[in-house]
């Protein structure tokens, strides 16, 4: 399956060449284009005719009849599409869009994105694949979308061809195109699109008539050619010159003729024996240790066939080798031979280095297998001497040097440069045939040579031989077509890949090496003859057995001439019936428009496996088994003389396919009966009855694809805009901005008071216009005052207080002279509004004392503000009061000081208290300049202590209205508020809380319950989809989208106080509207404050987990899924139920096993005794394993047991005693002992002696020997796959050498041991086994966390936790610890990595310093991490890096 990718989409621009320069249109052209406009038409026309020209005029007339449909351009390969697009964009006043087939299946499961370019492209360039998937999933409707098709080289519209499928499956069912929908604005109406056709010849070959009608009534077209401008068309083309060559062949007559080096090969490869082939001697080991069931059946036809074919890697490409060299020998003679098989074994045992890619996926044995015998052929050197070059080869050689000496001379008599193309069948002929035209001194002096193959990167036919793209040292095939264009090339030798399609004007000389296959072979190959004047040469066998062919050729193409002059008429369009073969399924979804038929299948089958998840260690395909086998059993054990080939089978047929084992078992074996002709229906059918069951089970979607519902498009930008949305719904208000707690939205004009009790002062009554709660000691604030330390304090709500206007006069004034002292300068003293008031709460004892001054100073000095007197006359009215708390230092901009006491010192005091204190004016001058501030040693002490506590009330309100607003009639409302204050608290207001730890617990809280939802609500949902679907619903973009859905932001605490630039709240709005405004007047740049970190999705997603977390820790798991449906992530609110629902749920499906399974040996390992065994199962069957179970594979168990040791980790840390990590602390702590490293040490270390005595004679008696063996949890998991088995032995070795360093790291040292632990390089299956045995415990103990803690202790993964935080053990990743010492010196660390024969080499470098190396064995891509694990570790103890994560 082509999956879509697209390459060039443009926009809206100038094209590159105008359309008025286009070429004017022929006579014969503009007879097509007025057909074409017509009827539907395939226009047969020689190469460079101009068929495009006539398509791009046409696709311009369809712009212009119906601008909403699009005209869909199909050309049969990749290259022949990037050409005409570049033709057609040239010439088009709209954009045309380029799409690419590729491996890329994410890109088909954006509807959004064919929408998309169906809207901004008029014009659409593909291959015919990539046409017909996006018509099978609905992603385009041909009737709605398109409104002319067009095929270039239509003559493949045959059989099962897309270009067939297309039409047949998805035009024939539309009804007629209507002229009456012409014309801009017209209703789109669904209807057949228009058809065009371009090809050069209409057959390939047989009975002309009968193609022509095939090919019509495929395409639903009528073939037509010029008539009336036929002699112009003739006039134009400039159809070359045909000529022939004969060559005699007598090397066909003699049974000895061959060369050295072929000779060799052929001597060697009689010596090889199918049965010691390391591929059969494995098949044969998998099948004695395999019972039976259905893989053992496979195995059995596997082994049978290989044994037959002499189909391994080995034979097949010694033997192709062989047939390859005979194929030269005997074409070109036996020098190209023997320089055939010299190059080709010499660059084979170049590379023999098992890493390298000539021997594919092969074992080591194979590798070795194939080089013992390549290093056995004694190979012959080749000269290069031009006399043995000429007497080695062929007179076909010869006679094509005489034909090129004849074309370049004939070419060069009328003055034109010789070009020509000479066209080989093979490949490997084409490299021989080039390096004998570059040796030849009859051609290397006149021809610059270049060379064109065609080539195939699919795995699927990875061979030996394929090592021959080596051989051809020339650049990209791209830049030998714009060589041999510019003139800087004047030969190419070719395979078919230039016949078709590639545009090569320059060619006046094409060469036949081969007899074309073909009819379209010979009318395209003399087609690349473009020039005015030019050639096409066939080279015939002297003996005469090619002319009868070529005759045929010529004969058809005079049948084609006739049938082009005839009247013709367009077929009957197909009968539903004569549509579809009558075994045909069609399923269509009636949504999208998706269809689904046996053919699509296939390859949609093999797309859904293909994206299930993969570990690497099995590769995930659909296996057909057909029925009946198509060898008897056992047949290889048989003898020579019994392995009798009997006719094949002929039928019917039937199919069983087995999907991976990650689907549950339902889902999983589908088949179809013996009813069917052939193999390949049989398999279709069956395919068909599998993806059908997989829709219908609710696997796909309705675009007939794997779910991709399960993950919603990314809501980065939706979030962004909605954010954008709330900006402007807020009017002046900022979005960042937080809710003002002190404006009340409510009219009345009802005071309420609240009590503050302050530890060692006196209590104090707030006045607000909002409800405040109540906060006792332990949940109040605690305040710290710069003589007192730490002061507890309490918030007593007393209710609604009735107030005259005379005693809200003097509270409000109370509360002026509060503030005023201290912030009077940011206040206007007219102002009285304040949204707080204040007064004491007990009777003031000093208030009397401090009025009569107050007054004092009104009468003496006539001062409105009465707070503040001169401190020279204060002290001579007042006889020096030794009751002042403060003095200012000036005003109004002076500095406040606490007042000592009235002094008269001596000189020598003077100097002592002005050396003490050299901040102090001079005495004289500052008595005479500061002020004395008028306020009570208990007002004084409420005025420094207000701001603070105003601060955390302000933040308790917005709890409040939080509470008030999300909270109130659900399980949420009793919540403390200590830890909402908490979760809504941004680390940007740098507040004495935070959210961030709350962030951390309840990120881990929502995965662990998100996970159980999905794992007991979709049940046939595989690890991929669950793990999909989980991160999306957990995603930043997720919870912020809903966060902004309940106008979170509002209450999160996000702006930063700063006592000394206090401003108190108003009721109404004047010049300074808040409680924090910047103080102009500030001096110095910390007085300077920040700037409010903007509302960011992280922020938003962060208070949810927060509040989620602080959910947990007041009520548990199902408090927390409370407020996880409060946020819903896309879920319906139903669907939150308590843990135990979903724990209930999961335990309803596991079924009870057949049969009594003996697993005891891993519950004796866990210390945990199973009571639903088939979990157990599950938790330890690896996806390859093949016999028949109840269970899925592991991953789905993975899946779970990884979020519940996240969340048992997470919350052990967070509770540690004595330790309040910070979220990086307990990240890089958790990461400790759940990385896979660590899990797979544990695998191992997991383990249980079991007895193993056996009976053994002694003294004429039977006594037992005593012997015991101990078995690893690692060797518990079940599977069929010698992949896994020889990665689990390849780690035992590593495990057994590092063992005893990770354990004494892990027991003793003070550095977690990250690179030994690297070493291990173990496959991430040994980590996932200890994560799915720990979620299978927890869905079998009933969801008891306690159950799975002790099963971790048994692990001894509890202990290692432990030790790490009561020792303090440094955790810090090594590579984490390089960049933080590095970004702490501005410097950037870099690793280079270098890969040499067996070794991976990791060089890490900082600026300023040595680089470092390491070297690791190079077995995987885990190698790479070790080397830099390694390197990281030498580079931290040479550059003695220091670096911790601040935890201590």
């Amino acid at each position: 399956m082509d999956y879509i990718d697209i390459v060039e989409v443009n926009n809206m621009e100038e094209p590159s060449v105008a359309v008025d320069s286009m070429p004017k249109t022929r006579d014969y052209q503009q007879e097509m284009l007025d057909a074409s406009i017509k009827e539907n038409i395939i226009i047969a026309q020689d190469t460079g005719s101009g068929k495009t020209l006539i398509a791009i005029l046409r696709m311009r007339y369809e712009i212009e009849r119906n601008s909403q449909k699009v005209s869909w351009f199909l050309a049969p390969t990749v290259a022949l599409c990037e050409q005409q697009h570049g033709v057609i964009k040239g010439s088009m006043q709209v954009p045309v869009g380029l799409i690419h087939g590729a491996l890329e299946p994410k890109q088909w499961t954006d509807s959004s994105l064919w929408k998309r370019v169906l809207e901004n492209n008029r014009v659409i360039v593909s291959t015919p694949q990539v046409l017909l998937d996006a018509l099978s999933h609905g992603y385009v409707h041909m009737g709605q979308d398109i409104g002319l098709l067009v095929f270039d080289e239509a003559h493949h519209a045959d059989r099962n061809h897309p270009m067939s499928c297309i039409m047949r499956d998805f035009y024939f069912s539309l009804p007629p195109r209507t002229p009456a929908t012409s014309g801009y604005g017209a209703p789109t109406r669904k209807e057949r699109p228009m058809i065009l056709g371009l090809t050069a010849s209409p057959m390939f070959g047989g009975n002309a008539t009968v193609a022509f009608r095939t090919l019509e009534a495929n395409l639903d077209c009528v073939i037509r050619s010029p008539r009336a401008s036929r002699d112009e068309l003739i006039a134009h083309v400039h159809r070359p010159v045909f000529r022939y060559v004969r060559y005699d062949t007598p090397q066909y007559l003699d049974r000895d003729y061959t060369s050295k080096n072929l000779s060799a090969v052929e001597a060697v490869v009689a010596t090889m024996n199918i049965e010691e082939d390391p591929y059969v001697i494995a098949l044969r080991a998998s099948l004695a240790k395999t019972p039976q069931g259905p893989e053992r059946a496979r195995l059995d036809q596997k082994l049978s066939k290989t044994i037959q074919g002499k189909k391994t890697y080995s034979h097949t490409g010694m033997k192709d080798l062989v047939n390859a060299a005979k194929a030269i020998c005997y074409d070109l003679g036996p020098w190209a031979a023997d320089w055939y098989v010299d190059g080709v074994v010499s660059l084979a045992l170049g590379k023999q280095n098992p890493y390298d890619d000539f021997t594919g996926s092969l074992q080591p044995k194979e590798k070795t297998y194939l080089i013992k015998y390549l290093s056995q052929i004694k190979l012959t050197p080749v000269s290069f001497d031009l006399v043995d070059i000429e007497a080695g080869i062929t007179d076909k050689v010869r006679v094509l040097l005489d034909t090129l000496e004849y074309e370049k001379e004939w070419s060069e008599s009328s003055d034109e440069p010789y070009s020509g193309l000479i066209f080989v069948k093979r490949r490997d002929e084409v490299l021989a045939l080039a390096e004998i035209l570059n040796r030849h001194p009859r051609s290397s002096p006149h021809f610059r040579l270049g060379c064109l193959l065609g080539s195939s990167h699919s795995s699927y036919r990875n061979t030996f031989l394929d090592i021959t793209r080596r051989l051809m040292k020339d650049q990209p095939q791209p830049e030998t077509l714009d060589e041999f264009r510019s003139g800087d090339k004047n030969l190419i030798v070719a395979t078919a890949v230039a016949e078709e399609g590639l545009d090569i004007q320059a060619c006046g000389n094409v060469i036949r090496w081969d007899i074309p296959d073909n009819m379209a072979s010979w009318a395209q190959s003399r087609g690349r003859a473009r020039r005015k004047r030019s050639s096409f040469v066939l080279m015939f066998e002297l003996a005469g057995v090619d002319d009868a062919r070529v005759s045929e050729f010529e004969r058809l193409e005079r049948q084609m001439t006739a049938l082009y002059q005839a009247d013709r008429t367009k077929p009957q369009a197909p009968s539903e019936e004569e549509a579809f073969d009558e075994d045909e399924l069609v399923f269509k979804v009636e949504s999208t428009g998706a269809m689904l038929t046996p053919i699509q299948a296939v390859t949609h089958l093999n797309h859904f496996c293909a994206v299930l998840p993969n570990a690497g260690h099995t590769s995930h395909l659909p296996i057909y088994d057909i029925d009946p086998p198509d060898m008897p059993e056992g047949w290889h054990s048989l003898d020579h003389q019994q392995r009798v080939n009997s006719l094949p089978y002929p039928g019917p047929f039937g199919c069983t396919v087995t999907l991976p084992r990650l689907l549950p078992s339902e889902l999983r074996v589908f088949t179809v009966d013996r009813k069917y002709p052939t193999k390949r229906s049989a398999y279709r059918h069956a395919a068909f009855k599998a993806y059908l069951t997989l829709y219908h089970t609710h696997l796909l979607n309705d675009h007939l694809l794997p779910l991709t519902s399960v993950v919603e498009p990314d809501l980065e930008e939706e979030v962004k805009n909605l954010l954008k949305d709330v900006e402007k719904r807020s009017g002046m208000a900022s979005v960042t901005s937080q809710m003002n707690p002190w404006q009340s939205e409510e009219t009345d004009m009802t005071w309420r008071a609240t009590r503050i009790v302050i530890q060692g002062f006196a209590p104090v009554r707030m006045l607000t216009r909002v409800d405040l709660p109540s906060f006792s000691a332990g949940e109040a604030p605690v305040l710290y005052h710069p003589h007192k330390g730490r002061i507890n304090v309490e918030l007593q709500a007393q209710g609604v207080v009735n107030l005259t206007s005379s005693d809200l006069q003097v509270v409000r004034e109370s509360t002026r002279r509060l503030f005023w002292c201290l912030y009077g300068v940011r206040m206007d003293w007219d102002r009285l509004d304040f949204a707080y008031l204040f007064e004491p709460a007990e009777k003031d004892r000093e208030r009397s004392v401090w009025d009569a001054r107050r007054r004092w100073v009104r009468d003496s000095q006539g001062e409105r503000e009465d707070l503040l007197a001169n401190a020279a006359d204060f002290a001579e009215a007042f006889s020096y009061p030794g009751d002042i708390s403060w003095v200012r230092d000036g005003y109004p901009y002076g500095k406040v000081y606490r007042f000592l006491g009235w002094k008269y010192p001596s000189e020598e005091e003077l100097q002592d208290f002005l050396t003490r204190y050299s901040r102090v004016p001079e005495t004289t001058k500052f008595l005479h300049s500061s002020r004395v501030v008028l306020l009570s040693r208990v007002q004084c002490d409420h005025a420094i202590l207000m701001p603070s506590i105003i601060r955390h009330i302000s933040i308790a309100a917005t709890v409040v209205s939080l509470r008030e607003t999300l909270f109130t009639g659900t399980p949420l409302y009793n919540i403390p508020f200590s830890l909402l204050i908490t979760a809504v608290t941004a680390p940007v207001a740098q507040d004495h809380v935070n959210y961030q730890r709350l962030e951390t617990l309840g990120d881990a809280v929502l995965k662990f319950v998100v996970s159980l939802y999905l794992l007991s609500t979709y049940p046939l949902w595989h690890e991929g989809y669950l793990t999909r679907r989980k991160d999306h619903a957990v995603s930043n973009s997720r919870l912020a989208k809903e966060a902004i859905r309940l106008c979170l932001y509002k209450w999160i605490v996000r702006d930063r106080f700063t006592p000394r630039k206090f401003v108190p709240q108003y009721l109404t709005q004047g010049d300074v509207d808040s409680d924090f405004a910047e103080d102009e007047f500030a001096d110095g740049p910390d007085e300077t404050r920040e700037v409010d970190e903007d509302l960011s999705t992280k922020m938003l997603a962060d208070v949810v987990e927060a509040l989620i977390g602080a959910a947990y820790l007041h009520g548990g798991f199902n408090l927390g899924i409370e407020c996880v449906r409060l946020f819903g992530l896309g879920i319906e609110p139903s669907g939150w139920q308590t843990l135990e629902v979903y724990v209930d749920k999961a335990l309803s499906r596991v079924e009870t096993p057949d049969t009594p399974l003996r697993i005891t040996d891993v519950e004796c390992m866990l210390g945990y005794t199973f009571s639903h065994k088939l979990l157990l199962v599950e938790a330890v069957t690896h996806a390859s394993y093949q016999f028949e179970l109840q269970t899925v594979s592991y991953e789905r168990m993975e899946f779970l047991g990884d979020s519940v040791l996240d969340m048992i980790i997470t919350h052990h840390l967070y509770h540690y005693p004595g330790k309040d990590f910070t979220p990086g602390q307990m990240h890089i702590r958790k990461s400790a002992v759940v990385n896979t490293h660590f899990l797979a040490f544990i695998c191992f270390q997991c383990s249980l002696e079991k007895d193993a005595s056996l009976p053994r004679p002694s003294h004429g008696h039977i006594v037992m020997d005593e012997e015991t063996q101990r078995i690893s949890l690692y060797q518990c998991l079940l599977h069929s796959s010698p992949v896994v088995f020889d990665q689990q032995r390849a780690t035992l070795t590593r495990y057994r050498k590092v063992k005893d360093e990770i354990e004494e790291a892990l027991h003793h040292g003070t550095t977690f041991p990250w690179a030994a632990l690297t070493r291990l390089q173990a496959p991430k299956f040994f980590s996932d086994m200890i994560e799915s045995l720990l979620g299978a415990v927890y869905l079998d103990s009933h969801g008891d966390l306690d159950a799975v803690r002790q099963v971790l202790r048994n692990l001894g993964i509890m202990q290692q936790l432990e030790r790490i935080l009561k020792d303090e053990v440094d955790v810090l990743h090594p590579i984490t610890r390089l960049h933080i010492w590095a970004a702490r010196a501005q410097k950037k660390v870099e690793s280079e990595f270098k890969e040499e024969k067996a070794h991976v080499t990791c060089t890490i470098t900082v600026e300023g310093r040595e680089p470092v190396q390491a070297t690791a064995e190079k077995r995987s891509r885990a190698s790479r991490e070790e080397a830099r694990f390694a390197a990281a570790e030498k580079a931290i103890k040479l550059w003695d890096v220091k670096t911790t994560d601040g935890s201590s």
